[in-house]
């Protein structure tokens, strides 16, 4: 029997009106400079980048200016995201702003925003109440909304119920490099989601970005694990195969775990 070893690749993520190839989203910021974060975002083969529209300032004739001008957008979609937002005001103000950035880079069907709302300084958790409001008003005004969550199942409904695009619930603290700390309730997110699931923070290494995928996660943003990561460029091919490693073995299925040892060799027709 011939297989096409290519159709186990023929998995398009969808999301909002986009298709993307990989299912490893990239954030910018925290690179010691813009060189090695952009070529990090190309080494990673990603197809979104997520950039805080607050610190990003589009200058068109000046290339060099910041990473908004030194990547190649006609490859890669924009995910402009409310970073710094404390109240559901301050993030819909945001947003909408990041709708204008996505149509000033010549990406006029984009309609993707990443919503955060952050009040909490220390340990950076989005604030569910504010991210329900805001994320109501901009599905309202037709943007294709992203939120970032804790790992809350209930909330997680929610937002799909008021037509969200995605759920990001976060796998441990922004920037902690702890992976995965609550799979119990992210387990529960992805098996009563009808839209996709996207982990977002907290991953640190490889092996927790297959983790995630293996749970049945759609795709993963990472981004201290690699502009933290002694080489960037490394570590962000790195996550490109342990995400597709994730992403396959998920499709496959995973062998039921078994509380004794099984043999590998069969028992029968063996020499007395």
């Amino acid at each position: 029997m011939n297989l096409d070893r290519n159709s186990y690749y023929k998995d398009d993520l969808n999301l909002g009106n986009h298709k993307l190839k990989s299912r490893l989203i990239l954030g910018s910021g925290k690179y010691r400079n813009i060189k090695e974060a952009c070529e990090s975002i190309v080494q990673s083969e990603c197809n979104m980048v997520t950039v805080a529209i607050r610190r990003a300032q589009y200058r068109k004739n000046d290339e060099n200016s910041s990473l908004v001008n030194s990547l190649d957008w006609n490859q890669i979609l924009l995910l402009p995201n409310t970073a710094g937002c404390q109240t559901a005001e301050d993030a819909i103000k945001i947003a909408l702003l990041g709708r204008e950035m996505s149509m000033k880079l010549g990406q006029h069907h984009n309609f993707c925003v990443k919503l955060e709302v952050i009040p909490d300084p220390d340990y950076l958790l989005p604030d569910p109440l504010g991210t329900l409001k805001a994320a109501e008003y901009l599905v309202s005004k037709g943007l294709h909304v992203f939120p970032y969550i804790n790992s809350d199942p209930v909330l997680a409904k929610q937002l799909e119920e008021i037509g969200c695009s995605t759920v990001m619930p976060l796998g441990s603290p922004i920037g902690s490099g702890k992976g995965l700390d609550n799979k119990i309730n992210l387990q529960i997110i992805i098996n009563n989601a009808k839209i996709p699931v996207i982990v977002d923070a907290g991953i640190g290494s490889a092996s927790e970005a297959a983790e995630a995928m293996e749970l049945g996660a759609s795709a993963v943003i990472v981004n201290s694990a690699i502009a933290y990561a002694k080489n960037p460029h490394i570590m962000a091919e790195a996550m490109k195969k342990a995400v597709l490693a994730g992403r396959l073995c998920y499709l496959a299925g995973r062998m039921k775990a078994q509380e004794k040892a099984i043999a590998s060799s069969p028992s029968i027709g063996i020499l007395k």
